[in-house]
C-alpha cells in the first residue's frame, strides 16, 4: 500500500510532503522499474572534511534507498584519512582519485566499464559535472541543486581559472546536459536555472529536501538575544557580511550572542574580524557540531541568519524551523523556498540588519514567525525526498524502456 503520493511524471514533482513514504513503497518503485543497482556520482564524500548540504542530501538519500534493499554505490573524491573502499549506512563508498582528478577520472571509468554494472546512475552536478550523457549508458538523472553563477569568482584563483569554469557551466555543459533528466530542490532554484543555463523547464524536477525527526523543539529559549549561523566557511556563504552586521547590532543589543557553525578555509580571517570587531566575548566559531550540539543551538536561539549568495535550498533553514527558530535570511533562490517570508522568516534584498533587529527587538512578531516556522518544516520529510527522487530515476528507466 502506498501512504505518499508519489509523482506519476518527473517532469512535475509533487509530493504529500508530510505523509510517510515506507520501505515496500520504494522497493516497489525501483522494482517496476528494473532498478536493483545504482551508482551515485558526487564530488565529496560526506566524510570529507569540508562536506556540507549537499553531501548530506546524497548520503541520506542513499542511506533510505539501501534501507528498502537497493543495492546503492557512492563514488567521490578521496577523503583524507578514510580509506577508498567502505561501507556507510547500508551501501558502498568508493573514494579515488584527488579534488579535480576525480571528474576526468569517473568518466575515463564509466567509459571504458570499470565502474562495474549498474541499472540506474545519480549524478550529482556540484559546479564541475561529470558529463554522464556522454559516457553512462543507462538510465540516469542529475542532481543539480542551484547555479554557480558569481561563486566560481568567489571561490577560484586564479581569474583565468574561474572563467574555465564559468565556460564549462554556462557554455558547454547545457547543451551536453539538454535532454538529461535534471533534478533540483526548489522551485526558485529550477527558475534559475531554465533562465540561466537555458535547460527545457519540462525536464526539470522539484523535490525538495527533508528535515529528520530529530530536529524538533524543545525546552527554552536563551535567556537573552542568541544568533545561529550554519554552514561552510567560504567565501559563498559571506559570512563576514553577517559578521558586519552583528557587530554593528550589538549596541541596540547589548547582551547579544552569535554562534557561527562550520568549518573552511575562511576561518582565519573570519575570526581576525571577529577579534578586529572586538567581538571575541559573544561571536563564537566553534566549528563542527555533534548533531545533539547542533540541535541543542537550534532550539535555543532566538533566530536563524543566512547572507549566503547562493544556495539550492538551506537545509539549516528547515532544521533551525523543525526546533522552533525562525530566520532572517538573503532572498536569494533556494531561501525563497526554505522560507515563507513573512510567515516563517523574513527574506531579506541587502543589508538584513533592520530586519534582524526587527526578529531579535519584537517578541510578538518572533512569536508568530516561530509557530510558522515549525508549521513550514513539518511538510518535509526525507522519506518523501527519496521517493521523489527515485522516481524521477525510476520514470527515466520506463523511458527508456519504450524507446527501445
Amino acid at each position: 500500500m502506498v501512504h505518499a503520493q508519489v509523482p506519476s511524471s518527473a517532469a512535475d514533482v509533487s509530493l504529500a510532503l508530510a505523509s510517510s513514504v515506507t520501505r515496500p513503497d520504494l522497493a516497489a518503485i525501483a522494482g517496476r522499474a528494473g532498478l536493483h543497482r545504482i551508482h551515485m556520482l558526487a564530488w565529496r564524500d560526506l566524510d570529507d572534511p569540508e562536506a556540507g548540504g549537499s553531501e548530506l542530501h546524497a548520503a541520506t538519500i542513499a542511506r533510505i534507498w539501501a534501507e528498502a534493499g537497493l543495492d546503492v554505490t557512492m563514488r567521490s573524491s578521496e577523503a583524507a584519512g578514510f580509506p577508498m573502499y567502505d561501507h556507510r549506512d547500508g551501501y558502498r563508498v568508493i573514494r579515488k582519485a584527488g579534488r579535480y582528478a576525480v571528474f576526468p577520472r569517473t568518466a575515463l571509468s564509466g567509459l571504458i566499464g570499470r565502474t562495474g554494472p549498474r541499472d540506474g546512475l545519480v549524478e550529482i552536478w556540484n559546479g564541475m559535472p561529470f558529463f554522464s550523457p556522454w559516457w553512462a549508458h543507462c538510465p540516469r538523472i542529475v542532481f543539480l541543486h542551484h547555479v554557480h553563477a558569481e561563486m566560481w569568482r568567489m571561490v577560484i584563483r586564479p581569474r583565468a581559472l574561474a572563467r574555465v569554469g564559468e565556460l564549462i557551466e554556462f557554455k558547454l555543459a547545457p547543451p551536453v546536459y539538454r535532454h538529461a533528466r535534471i533534478v533540483t530542490l526548489s522551485q526558485s532554484s529550477k527558475d534559475e536555472i531554465v533562465e540561466l543555463l537555458r535547460l527545457p523547464a519540462d525536464n526539470v524536477s522539484v523535490v525538495p529536501p527533508g528535515v529528520d525527526p530529530r530536529f524538533a523543539p524543545a525546552g527554552a529559549k536563551s535567556s537573552h538575544p542568541l544568533v545561529a549561523a550554519v554552514g561552510r566557511l567560504v567565501p559563498v556563504k559571506q559570512f563576514d557580511r553577517l559578521i558586519g552586521t552583528l557587530i554593528r547590532l550589538k549596541a541596540r543589543h547589548p547582551h547579544l550572542e552569535a554562534v557561527i557553525v562550520g568549518e573552511g578555509y575562511e576561518r582565519a580571517d573570519l575570526e581576525a574580524q571577529v577579534r578586529a570587531g572586538g567581538a571575541r566575548d559573544w561571536i563564537r566559531l566553534p566549528g563542527r557540531l555533534s548533531d545533539a550540539d547542533l540541535i541543542d543551538l537550534y532550539r535555543r536561539a532566538w533566530v536563524l541568519a543566512s547572507t549566503s549568495a547562493r544556495e539550492g535550498w538551506g537545509m539549516t533553514i528547515t532544521e533551525a524551523a523543525a526546533c522552533g527558530t525562525p530566520a532572517v535570511v538573503s532572498a536569494i533562490a533556494g531561501h525563497r523556498d526554505a522560507v515563507v517570508d513573512g510567515a516563517s522568516g523574513l527574506l531579506v534584498d541587502g543589508d538584513i540588519a533592520p530586519a534582524l533587529d526587527r526578529v531579535l527587538s519584537d517578541v510578538q512578531l518572533r512569536d508568530r514567525l516561530t509557530t510558522g516556522a515549525v508549521a513550514h518544516a513539518a511538510r518535509f520529510t526525507w522519506d518523501a525526498t527519496a521517493a521523489g527522487t527515485l522516481q524521477a530515476l525510476a520514470d527515466e528507466a520506463s523511458s527508456a524502456r519504450r524507446r527501445a
